[in-house]
């Protein structure tokens, strides 16, 4: 199939890469020209793209053009700027998508569509997203664009903390102090996992669909991160115990009843 994957970064590149090696033929973007060469360097068609909710930068037109499917992951950046118009940016992709071949797109968000609680509720992909942070809102809203939309077939798959061998949060939060929430459930992920389920979407041809992705053990936030620090010879961070803490745990039931999928990479 010939597959373009808006956003090869930490898990685009790689996710390029093994669809190329299964003999799918797979264009790739970049925000930057230094980028491009790992791309050509990956047998992946290499594009310079940048979206704006005021416009483009290069050419999302031949981007999309003969494309089967789409895979969208660009990261939103709302946590370093809450006031970032990410809704725009999405409107900005839909209306070339709009106006492109494309019949399926898969839309990559997050977990955080949910709202942590005291209580650690359990959402499946039949809860309804109940975020209220303004920022997380757009993320809702941008979900609702791609899923309502009759010009394609879009899955929404919201990954959880996303991990592999050069990236883990306990590197961020090793030494750190007063670390909110110590008893709140993890919701992670690896790597591997993630393109094997992007892998058994398009095999299964699983299209139209929402699927939660995070590993079924949730373990508290201190409980993991003190081992993890400890099995790395890192600094333990150190909790914030005075405050209640508050989190959920992801159920991934459309991975198991829909896709098939096991878990191979534990956290």
């Amino acid at each position: 199939m010939n597959i373009s994957i808006l956003g090869t970064g930490w898990l685009g590149l790689p996710l390029a890469t093994t669809l190329q090696e299964v003999g799918h033929q797979v264009k790739g973007s970049v925000t930057s020209q230094e980028k491009m060469q790992k791309l050509r360097d990956a047998a992946i068609a290499p594009y310079q793209i940048k979206v704006f909710a005021e416009g483009v930068q290069g050419d999302l037109t031949s981007f999309f053009g003969h494309a089967e499917i789409v895979i969208i992951d660009i990261p939103p950046k709302l946590r370093r700027d809450p006031e970032a118009d990410f809704t725009g940016k999405a409107k900005r992709i839909i209306t070339y998508l709009e106006k492109s071949p494309v019949e399926k797109v898969i839309y990559v968000s997050s977990t955080s569509v949910y709202e942590d609680q005291e209580d650690f509720p359990t959402y499946t992909e039949k809860d309804t997203p109940n975020a209220s942070s303004k920022a997380v809102k757009q993320l809702i809203d941008v979900e609702k664009m791609f899923s309502k939309n009759e010009n394609f077939k879009a899955n929404i798959l919201r990954f959880g903390g996303l991990i592999g061998s050069d990236r883990h949060p306990v590197t961020h939060l090793s030494g750190r102090k007063n670390i909110k929430n110590p008893k709140a459930p993890v919701n992670l992920i690896q790597q591997e996992d993630c393109i094997v389920i992007i892998e058994k979407i398009i095999e299964k041809e699983a299209w139209g669909e929402t699927f939660n992705a995070a590993y079924p053990k949730h373990p508290t936030k201190e409980e993991y991160y003190s081992k993890i620090a400890t099995n790395r010879n890192l600094a333990l961070p150190k909790y914030d115990q005075k405050s209640p803490s508050k989190g959920k745990i992801i159920g991934s039931v459309n991975l198991e009843e829909i896709l098939e999928f096991e878990f191979k990479e534990p956290i």
